[in-house]
């Protein structure tokens, strides 16, 4: 067990708790450019670890009523399969680490850019809010695009897919919003997680050093973010992301 993967999970942890934002978008980059660590093994790693520290969060929004099952249900019918799919077809094209690492920067620099973009501008983006409801078939086929992006970089299952159902259901309240990504970020994260397993692509002492020390930190992090300017914040956290991001596209 390391204790610097212990402080950088408590570093993590503390920012998804005072903003929401965090998980993979900060946590795989973090791991790859502050402790070299490979890209395929922080990313299947960084999976898991999003779908244990998020799971609790499920049944707190199913008790208080902020999911929306159908949608969520939508969604994994689309993300699921096209995870499984992903996990096997980067077995079945037998790539090799270097290039698998290649495409995973390159995936992870847009991603992180688009999640930078996303948190600064998202109260204009809800702007162009969708005025008819949007057919289970979309959903469906948003979620395959969010399996496959999730499965290869581990960003995007939060800040992008909430963003896009508060445009696609600008009548929905932000609690439901938060509680629908979240059920829908846990099996994802989970069935990618265990496809990454799969390929061999965890380090369980490293998971385990990131829980223990983001458990706690989380707790704390929401209640220091009760007194700190929550827009100041996440405008530095999409500095960060989409410096980041460039160094990942740039390196690609």
């Amino acid at each position: 067990m390391d204790i610097y993967y212990i402080f950088a999970g408590a570093s993590v942890g503390f920012v998804i708790g005072i903003t929401g934002v965090g998980g993979g978008s900060l946590m795989t980059p973090l791991l790859v450019l502050g402790f070299q660590v490979q890209p395929a093994i922080a990313v299947g790693t960084d999976l898991l670890y999003a779908a244990i520290t998020k799971a609790g969060g499920v049944y707190s929004h199913h008790k208080f009523k902020n999911i929306d099952w159908t949608i969520a249900k939508n969604l994994c019918l689309g993300s699921i399969p096209a995870s499984i799919v992903s996990v096997f077809a980067i077995q079945a094209l037998n790539i090799s680490d270097d290039v698998f690492a290649q495409i995973i920067s390159l995936v992870l620099g847009v991603m992180l850019v688009c999640t930078s973009i996303i948190i600064i501008f998202k109260q204009r983006l809800i702007k162009f809010k969708s005025t008819q409801k949007p057919k289970p078939r979309n959903i469906i086929i948003l979620g395959a695009c969010l399996g496959v992006l999730v499965t290869i970089s581990s960003v995007g299952a939060g800040a992008i897919g909430s963003a896009i159902l508060l445009i696609l259901y600008p009548n929905m309240l932000s609690n439901k919003v938060v509680g629908t990504d979240i059920a829908h970020a846990v099996p994802l994260t989970a069935i990618a997680g265990l496809g990454h397993l799969h390929l061999g692509n965890i380090d369980f002492n490293l998971l385990t050093s990131l829980i223990i020390g983001s458990l706690p930190a989380v707790y704390l992090g929401s209640k220091v973010g009760k007194v700190i300017p929550d827009k100041m914040l996440k405008n530095i956290i999409a500095t960060i992301l989409m410096i980041m991001g460039l160094r990942f596209a740039i390196s690609f």
